[in-house]
């Protein structure tokens, strides 16, 4: 192995978790002397730069680069880490995941076997705090009803995806198709995976690459990264509407449907009595859902946190993209 390889993480106050990353990729298999990692800080406010220099300290032979990110965004950190990264094969990090110990050699193998033109792995999810509701969002990110077919999160066989988490890529993608699109500040990974397919090239992924990533420890940052989520999603739909899925199309036509017979609800009984059914009917499918999650885990907490979980996930998704729809209909800013 002599390609040389540059992990880009974004990164923005995340104390809690960044020193895991630090030490997982200081455990990686492929030779430190090749590995560089390029940490672009949006300006961290609480403890992250310390943690950072302390690794930096503890650990002077492997390379690690602050850099700043002025605009705080997700894209425009990995453009940021990108310009002065020096790998011949970029891998992106997300600073809540731990990469297992031969992440970066498998990266490395299955672009050197040709497999794809961006390949990437499976998430193993963990809570991100040690309650219920952690434990049950966790749940949540990794069952059908809460992120559909969303392979990476699941169970997948090794083969072309539409995205994977995270990607490792050659420096020379991001001469033929550009770097990420900085005016969408999240789906930004998607939308660059849908033009690297356009251009012809594989998204490849393999579950044999696999890393941890931390999920979500409550249900107000649960609702708001699923609201912003949904609110991307449609602006980068503007652009690529065939790349829209089943499982995106369900959470915005369940929000809407709730909202339209709530407001017809005001005067017409058929539509109160459709909305409760509506309603019964979903609450029946989450219980169930839980009753089963609970028995399966030995966790009777789930049985009310895993509905409140998934729903969130469901309600925030639709809203937010409903609400990305409706808010600026010209949408000029994509």
């Amino acid at each position: 192995m002599t390609l040389t390889v540059s992990i880009i993480v974004p990164c923005y106050n995340e104390e809690a978790t960044i020193r895991l990353l630090l030490d997982s990729i200081f455990a990686q298999s492929y030779p430190s002397e090749l590995l560089e990692v390029i940490i672009s800080d949006g300006l961290s406010k609480d403890g992250t730069r310390d943690r950072i220099a302390a690794f930096q300290s503890e650990h002077p032979d492997m390379r690690v680069r602050v850099v700043d990110n002025l605009t705080r965004t997700i894209p425009a950190g990995l453009n940021r880490a990108i310009k002065v990264a020096r790998g011949d094969i970029l891998i992106r990090l997300d600073a809540h995941s731990m990469p297992y110990a031969d992440y970066v050699a498998r990266c490395v193998q299955a672009l050197e076997e040709g497999r794809g033109a961006n390949v990437g792995g499976v998430w193993e999810v963990r809570p991100g705090a040690e309650d219920g509701m952690a434990a049950a969002i966790a749940v949540a990110a990794t069952h059908p009803l809460g992120v559909g077919d969303a392979m990476y999160r699941l169970s997948p066989q090794a083969g072309p995806v539409d995205t994977v988490p995270f990607g490792a890529f050659r420096r020379a993608l991001i001469e033929k198709i550009g770097e990420f699109d900085e005016r969408l500040l999240s789906n930004e990974d998607y939308e660059f995976n849908t033009r690297i397919r356009q251009a012809g090239g594989i998204v490849w992924l393999d579950p044999e690459i696999r890393s941890v990533y931390f999920s979500r420890s409550t249900l107000g940052g649960l609702a708001r990264q699923y609201w912003r989520y949904g609110f991307w999603k449609f602006k980068m739909l503007r652009r690529y509407p065939a790349t829209l899925r089943w499982r995106q199309a369900l959470p915005p036509l369940f929000a809407a449907g709730l909202a339209l017979l709530a407001i017809l609800g005001i005067w017409s009984e058929p539509a109160r009595l459709a909305l409760a059914a509506g309603l019964s009917l979903y609450l029946a499918v989450l219980l169930l859902v839980a009753l089963l999650a609970a028995a399966r885990q030995g966790n009777i907490g789930l049985i009310i946190n895993l509905p409140l979980a998934i729903a969130t996930m469901h309600l925030a998704w639709g809203f937010g993209f409903l609400w990305s729809l409706l808010s600026n209909p010209s949408h000029k800013d994509v």
